[in-house]
């Protein structure tokens, strides 16, 4: 007998003897009720693959951030150099809360302090003052998050457009870290084969260099709300993925408070609940195999009807996707408890000239306002406006228009592939953000800010990170042509020039 056969010969005999020894040699666990010790323990048990996805998330992370952010700036600060700030930047500034800190901060700031900022710039300084009613009520469309975290780094004496920065960088940091995470746990996933499954390191690697290249990540370092909602978006779903349903519901109810579109999370919170995948248990009704008999009409229908069961019971842990709402509600009641009204949100779309036109009814009036523009741009005169409701230069407005459209035909094509390769509740989540801008469009330009909506529905990212990681003949210039864009409209940005 060798010491292979030992064991099996005495667990025959004798088993209690195989199990004591077993225990014994066993390394020893906490005994205690401590949940800190207990908390140790199941930390040092982890895999040290964790620990290298950890190093290549935080790597890739950093290099994209730093990389990204010096072409934005050196960008914004060249044409600044070139061209001057602009012409309109004292009508769209009339507090001056964007300048005055000198010529070279006004210079540095060019990049990062425009447009919208200046709302971010006044609510953190002066409030939203609901009392004051219609003087007042545009500022409500921006929700107070962003400005709240920026007035509070501005108290510890950072100068404000500063703090919006260093807010705003912070948040991309963890954005990118949390994609090339999210990216990686996807694909780990059995399967999906629309998936790559070698280089799984390098589709999140490209997921965290599109995101931060894109052609409107620009907005993610300049004094916007769009990096914190990135970041706080894809921990609702790390959350969703990983089970904590408390951190789902914090950090949903925080990006409801970040931007509208933030309530929508509570659509794909809930469909990871119920149907996964989920990380934290085994699904407690798994599919059911085919039917072996019955009839083929009958077999059918019960594997429809188990196609659409949830896998997951219902718990009381459940109760916490109801705090995902309450960012908005508190919102709400905040503004009623001020003297104003708790509707001002969504009365002010129309103060922005944001009007209802159906569910996607903005996809209609957004072709026809790029093909108009088509019409206006081969005309080559200035005179006739094809489109009636275009403002400004007429030649302007035809472009925009039909760069949105551009802009929205891309998208629709990535959702396609969002929905054929990750779970159902990323391409839910793409579709109900995109509701919201596509029912309710701008009379000059029905798709304005698209773009800018879209360079935060990070699953866009990871799908086209993986269609590159399988095309890489395409990778290199579509990266290039990325960045490209992301420079000019940063430089445009800079300068004063509407973008998106």
């Amino acid at each position: 007998m060798n010491p292979d056969t030992a064991d099996p010969a005495i667990q025959a005999v004798c088993p209690a003897i195989v199990d004591s020894a077993r225990e014994l040699a066993a390394p020893l666990e906490p005994r205690t009720g401590s949940p800190l010790l207990r908390w140790w323990a199941r930390l040092r048990e982890q895999p040290r693959s964790l620990d290298s996805a950890h190093a290549a998330a935080v790597r890739d992370s950093w290099r994209a951030l730093w990389s990204s952010r010096l072409l934005v700036w050196a960008a914004g600060v060249g044409t600044v150099l070139a061209f001057g700030f602009g012409p309109v930047r004292k009508a769209f500034d009339p507090p001056g809360v964007t300048r005055g800190f000198g010529w070279l901060g006004n210079l540095l700031a060019a990049p990062a302090a425009r447009w919208d900022a200046a709302w971010y710039l006044v609510i953190a300084h002066y409030g939203y003052r609901p009392d004051l009613d219609a003087y007042t009520s545009s500022r409500t469309a921006f929700f107070p998050l962003y400005p709240l975290g920026l007035s509070a780094i501005s108290h510890l004496g950072v100068p404000p457009v500063l703090a919006g920065v260093l807010l705003s960088l912070l948040a991309l940091a963890v954005a990118l870290y949390g994609i090339h995470r999210l990216t990686t746990l996807e694909l780990s996933r059995a399967g999906r084969s629309a998936i790559p499954r070698r280089g799984g390191g390098e589709v999140a690697r490209l997921a965290v260099m599109v995101t931060a290249f894109a052609p409107m990540a620009f907005f993610f370092s300049a004094v916007y709300s769009e990096s914190l909602y990135l970041a706080l978006s894809v921990g609702v779903f790390w959350g969703a993925r990983q089970g904590r349903w408390v951190w789902v519901g914090v950090l949903g109810a925080l990006a409801a408070g970040t931007r509208s579109a933030g309530v929508v999370l509570m659509l794909p919170a809930v469909m990871l609940y119920l149907y996964g995948p989920r990380e934290d248990r085994a699904p407690d009704f798994p599919p059911e195999e085919w039917p072996r008999a019955g009839g083929w009409r009958r077999a059918q229908n019960r594997l429809a009807a188990s196609r659409w069961r949830p896998n997951y019971r219902l718990r009381w842990d459940v109760l916490w996707l109801g705090l995902v709402p309450a960012g908005l509600g508190l919102y709400m009641a905040y503004l009623a408890f001020s003297g104003g009204d708790a509707l001002m949100p969504f009365h002010a779309e129309g103060v922005w000239g944001r009007h209802f036109a159906g569910p996607y009814g903005g996809v209609w009036d957004g072709a026809k306002a790029a093909f108009e523009g088509a019409r206006q741009l081969l005309s080559f005169q200035r005179r006739h406006v094809y489109f009636p409701a275009a403002g400004g230069s007429p030649f302007i407005s035809a472009g925009h228009n039909l760069m949105l459209l551009g802009f929205l035909i891309a998208a629709a094509a990535a959702l396609v592939g969002v929905l054929r390769m990750l779970p159902l509740a990323y391409g839910v989540y793409v579709l109900a953000a995109l509701a919201l801008p596509l029912s309710y469009p701008v009379r000059p330009q029905p798709l304005m800010s698209l773009p800018r909506f879209l360079v935060v529905l990070f699953p866009l990212s990871i799908w086209l990170a993986a269609w590159l990681a399988a095309h890489p003949r395409a990778r290199a210039p579509a990266l290039v042509l990325s960045a490209l864009l992301m420079a000019i409209f940063a430089a445009q940005f800079a300068t004063w020039h509407w973008v998106a």
